[in-house]
């Protein structure tokens, strides 16, 4: 059930929308791959309401006809600043294509869940179509796709290098990571009447200069300049080393800009800003966010990541993990931006006044749901920092690791009598939760899991170990598995002693980099030991701006220039995936011819149990005991002969 409210509650879409508030020209007009649901878990929402917060004339396109006459990006005419495009909350490449580039069905960001509302590389159509359209009218790029592909990047789809986004789709400037800081100062010079095409020193923003034209003046910045596109699109290894540079840059408090040659032009990445404080994040989500979906849609269907989340509250963005395979540090950097309480408390008071509230928050987290309020203890320490993850090799002694707040706000959101349950869906990061793991000796990680384990668990939880060997573990730049079995020992407890029987579902990925068919099969027989049938299990695949991504394309590891295996080919990617599935008998002979190629029979009884040797060990026993005979399967006596040992085997 939607609640009734006037139109004007949600940001103008429509021309008519636009009429209604007496608008006869926009400022802004942004252009969107996903519908517009007006929540602050949607980006396009809330760049739109950042927008009007500063009193600018905005109006929205979602998911405009790219094959048609254009009419969608004609509709509200020039706006007098910029066009805004994102090509929604996930990179199009992505949303469209599984692991093993087979064309999706579904896109959770449209209405019904139906697919073909956007095309593949968004950002790069629908800001060619406005160029087109539009040469004078400047374009501002931004999201998860235009943010990750800054730079030169493996495109895993194509199957080759890209140079950066800017220069294959011709837009004027990019907002990189989490875009409110860059984008209210954009906005200011343009108040105060800077042409946009000025606009070329402001934090965590991209533009490009002609090759031979010195990068724009800023006294308080040095650079550090990586190999041209030319030049990795030649030199593999140059590529590789690219990374180090770009992933630590990204990571920095303070942080040098980035240049980069690329044919004719010089891109330049200026230094990101600082973490947000609780005051600036509060104010993104404390904006008048309808939190519905647009009435637009309601005849349409459901939209189904909204109806995911509809009922969730975000404490917190960032994560230190920096594992080798996830863009969330690349896009909202490794230091945690935390709500306050109040702001936290304020959206869940608002989430139960909504109509079709039933009392049950799904989710309380984050991108790592228990790093709420983590931090360096001593900041000038992490000012000097550059490793990529707090918690990789070790956890670093200068993090507060304290699960105190976290406790603390569930309880507070307990308390509230119009919650029934408050559950954690976010992924917890598991070795955060162990004490040979975090040496955290104040006592809130078992008061943490208890509480957890008690009130917020929806039936199952789900951690991601991702893998059982240690040398693919580094890799990944996650945790000995041994700190695994750890934690489910302390679940387990914990489940008992409340009298709950909640399972734990974790995570894998197969053919990631590092990771050989006998790893594999070991991860099968160890997880069958501790009495797993994996169902979330998923095959690696590469995106841009991630280490794993650097090493599936070049064969080296960013960091260390040494090669690193990576499985490839459809048949090594299948081979490795069929290990998780141990159970299904079409995978039994596979996994048996396997195993012996490798010179490993003995994970053969392990993983499927091999009945001819069991049979002949029954037959043994009976024989010993003076028995004439057992019975087989079928409830029938077989003797030890040589004809019931054929039937046997048949």
């Amino acid at each position: 059930m939607q609640e009734k409210r006037p139109i004007t509650d949600w940001l103008p879409i429509t021309k008519k929308e636009v009429d209604m508030r007496g608008w006869e020209q926009l400022d802004v007009i942004l252009i969107s791959g996903d519908a517009y649901v007006d929540h602050p878990a949607f980006g396009t929402a809330v760049i739109g309401r950042i927008l009007e917060d500063e009193g600018m004339r905005v109006a929205i396109v979602p998911q405009p006809n790219w094959q048609d006459d254009l009419r969608d990006f004609k509709k509200m005419g020039k706006p007098k600043y910029f066009f805004g495009v994102t090509s929604g909350c996930m990179d199009p490449m992505v949303n469209h294509y599984t692991a093993a580039k087979r064309r999706r069905s579904t896109d959770a960001y449209s209405p019904g869940g139906k697919a073909g509302f956007r095309p593949d590389y968004a950002t790069k159509v629908y800001t060619q179509i406005l160029k087109k359209l539009y040469p004078d009218i400047p374009v501002l790029i931004g999201g998860i796709e235009a943010s990750l592909r800054r730079v030169t990047h493996y495109d895993y789809w194509a199957d080759k290098l890209f140079p950066n986004i800017l220069s294959m789709s011709g837009a004027d400037m990019l907002v990189y990571g989490m875009g409110e800081q860059p984008l209210r100062e954009i906005l200011r010079l343009l108040k105060k009447g800077v042409p946009f095409h000025k606009i070329d020193t402001v934090k965590q923003t991209a533009i490009l200069r002609e090759r031979n034209q010195p990068p724009p003046l800023n006294k308080t910045w040095t650079d550090v300049t990586l190999s041209s596109h030319e030049k990795c699109l030649r030199d593999k290894k140059a590529f590789a080393a690219n990374f180090k540079i770009i992933e630590q840059e990204s990571n920095k408090v303070q942080a040098r800009r980035i240049l980069q040659d690329s044919g004719d032009h010089k891109l330049v990445v200026n230094p990101p800003y600082p973490p947000m404080i609780s005051d600036e994040i509060d104010a993104s989500f404390d904006l008048p966010y309808t939190r519905q979906a647009h009435p637009k849609y309601h005849k349409r269907g459901a939209i189904p990541a909204y109806e995911m989340i509809r009922f969730s509250i975000n404490m917190h963005r960032g994560c230190f993990g920096g594992c080798s395979f996830c863009t969330i540090s690349a896009h909202q950097g490794k230091f945690i931006a935390s709500r306050s309480e109040e702001s936290i408390l304020k959206e869940v008071e608002a989430v139960t006044e909504m109509p079709d509230f039933k009392g049950y928050i799904s989710d309380l987290g984050g991108p790592s749901g228990n790093m709420y309020k983590m931090k360096g203890k001593v900041q000038s320490i992490c000012d000097r920092c550059v490793a990529p993850s707090c918690i990789h090799p070790v956890v670093c002694s200068n993090l507060d690791t304290s699960h105190k707040p976290m406790t603390e706000i569930y309880r507070k959101v307990d308390a509230n009598p119009k919650v029934k349950k408050a559950f954690v869906g976010s992924g917890i990061r598991y070795d955060l939760l162990v004490d040979s793991y975090n040496k955290n000796n104040d006592g809130s990680l078992e008061e943490y899991m208890d509480q957890l384990v008690s009130r917020h668990v929806c039936g199952r939880l789900k951690v991601a170990p991702e893998h059982t060997s240690d040398a693919t573990l580094k890799v990944m730049r996650k945790p000995s598995f041994k700190h695994f079995h750890e934690f489910k020992k302390r679940y387990d407890r914990i489940n008992k002693k409340h009298g709950l029987n909640q399972p734990l579902i974790p995570y894998f990925i197969s053919s990631h980099p590092g990771s050989t068919e006998e790893e594999m099969a070991n991860l099968a027989a160890e997880t069958k030991d501790m009495g797993f049938r994996l169902e979330q299990v998923q095959d690696f695949t590469p995106t841009p701006m991630t280490v794993a991504t650097i090493i599936y394309y070049t064969g080296l590891h960013p960091y260390t220039l040494r090669p690193i295996y990576t499985a490839k080919t459809k048949q090594q990617k299948k081979r490795q995936h069929m290990f998780f599935f141990w159970y299904k008998r079409e995978n039994h002979q596979l996994i048996r011819d396997k195993l012996k190629t490798m010179n490993r029979e003995d994970l053969i009884e392990k993983l499927i149990g091999d009945k001819k040797k069991a049979r002949k060990t029954e037959l043994i026993k009976a024989r010993g005991k003076g028995k004439t005979g057992i019975k087989n399967g079928r409830g029938r006596k077989s003797f030890g002969n040589k004809f019931s040992t054929k039937r046997q085997k048949k």
